[in-house]
């Protein structure tokens, strides 16, 4: 084998590993993981450019989630509920949402849960929306929601958006 082909042969291994690199940074190594169960959308009534998702995360080690985008919406806000004054009250968790290890976290109707703001195009039941989950130390996650209205019980609290 001549010089050429032994340098060769692992720069081209090299530059192929590089086209595969998806412009996301490698997780840290024992870095936590998350999935993701029963991600849903509430379809938008014609003009209203708000819904709520909702989903059960479970993260391997404790992490965060810091944001969530959608090429479905201008802004994806993680929003906590809760009473105050006898009033459901609703904001932003601007520092992300805590996500202990090896439990169950659900946003749900009525509690802490994913607000799509700026929709430019309804959602309809039956339709999907993709959501990009990103955490403080896990590599982010990519979920297909589907869009229906939460079935009564699919969820521990349920209210009406």
């Amino acid at each position: 084998m001549n010089l050429m082909t032994r340098i060769s042969a692992p720069a081209a291994a090299l530059l192929m590993l590089a086209g595969c690199n998806s412009g996301e940074p490698a997780p840290a190594p024992g870095a936590p993981t998350v999935t993701v169960a029963d991600a849903l959308c509430r379809p938008t009534p014609k003009g209203r450019q708000t819904t709520g998702c909702y989903m059960t995360l479970t993260a391997s080690g404790d992490d965060r989630l810091v944001s969530v985008e959608s090429p479905e919406a201008k802004y994806v806000q993680i929003h906590e509920s809760r009473m105050e004054s006898n009033m459901m009250m609703m904001q932003q968790m601007r520092d992300g949402m805590p996500l202990a290890a090896g439990q169950a976290t659900a946003l749900a109707p009525g509690a802490n849960h994913l607000m799509m703001l700026g929709v430019e195009e309804p959602l309809v039941t039956g339709d999907t929306v993709t959501l990009k989950l990103t955490f403080a130390t896990a590599a982010p996650v990519e979920v297909t929601a589907r869009v229906a209205q939460p079935a009564v019980g699919e969820y521990d609290h349920v209210a009406a958006q």
